[in-house]
């Protein structure tokens, strides 16, 4: 039997062939294609993908005329194969992805406004994400996806006395709130500190270890969150953890996840570093 192709998304975002980005991204291409991979990329700002989430992602007949509401409308318009060309395209590439790698700079403290168009158009309702399958039950439980990326500060700046504050603060809500919240098991981001004002041997090394990484990628763990199994699901329960997984946090030192900190202090690096063991009260997902 013949084995079976791997597949890997690149999800880019950056203006200039020239950057720094798009040199990440080449030998990302390079090295899983050299591993075996079938790699597709969708470059963004070449593509020019419309990042304006509109009625016009959506052909025929809405449902509710008078309230216009994106993600219910969406959600019916995947259910019944009305949604535009590009966001179609998009998710087949999803679909048959086992990793997708999201390359850019970090802007904000968040994606460029054209890749979180892409998030807010492509992860539709139904296709990504339902009331019954998220986070660790999510729909795409057996894909693995993960951010690198690029910053304009310095390591030292993103630490949590650093002027930016800590750099696990920041993450949590695209890792968890995004990635994970659609079951994608999440690799540790990963991080090229400050490029532009390093000086070339420093960015080759940069280049070099992104490669030796994406060797051994789809082996490493990905990162801890707490699972849906400690809340209780219910309009009752108000989503929020049973009080007996509450109880056996207290006598903890660290608060759950970056996320669900219960007022102590954050588990350092959770959002940067896979544990090496089960982290307390959380499982991998």
């Amino acid at each position: 039997m013949a084995q079976r192709t791997r597949t890997a998304l690149i999800v880019y975002a950056h203006q200039s062939p020239g950057s720094f980005n798009a040199a990440l991204r080449d030998s990302a291409v390079q090295e899983l294609t050299d591993q075996g991979f079938r790699v597709t990329v969708s470059d963004l700002y070449a593509m020019t993908f419309r990042a304006n989430a509109t009625r016009d992602d959506i052909s025929g007949d809405l449902r509710n005329c008078t309230l216009f509401q994106y993600g219910e409308e969406t959600m019916h318009a995947w259910m019944e194969g009305r949604l535009s060309d590009d966001i179609v395209t998009e998710q087949r590439k999803v679909e048959e992805a086992e990793l997708i790698i999201f390359q850019f700079p970090l802007y904000w403290f968040s994606v460029p406004a054209i890749m979180k168009g892409w998030m807010d158009r492509v992860l539709t309702q139904g296709f990504a994400f339902s009331m019954d399958k998220m986070y660790n039950h999510g729909i795409f439980k057996d894909k693995k996806a993960m951010l690198s990326f690029t910053t304009g500060a310095t390591q030292t700046m993103f630490r949590p006395d650093g002027l930016n504050g800590d750099i696990n603060v920041s993450l949590w809500p695209l890792q968890n709130g995004t990635l994970h919240f659609c079951g994608f098991q999440v690799l540790a981001p990963q991080i090229f500190w400050s490029p532009a004002h390093c000086p070339p041997p420093v960015r080759a090394a940069m280049l070099d270890g992104w490669r030796a990484r994406l060797k051994g990628l789809l082996a490493e763990k990905p990162l801890t969150f707490a699972p849906c199994e400690l809340f209780d699901l219910s309009f009752q329960g108000g989503f929020s953890l049973w009080p007996k997984v509450k109880e056996d946090q207290e006598s903890q030192p660290y608060g759950l996840t970056t996320g669900h900190h219960l007022g102590k202090p954050l588990p350092p690096d959770n959002q940067t570093t896979a544990p090496p063991a089960e982290a307390p009260g959380a499982k991998d997902s």
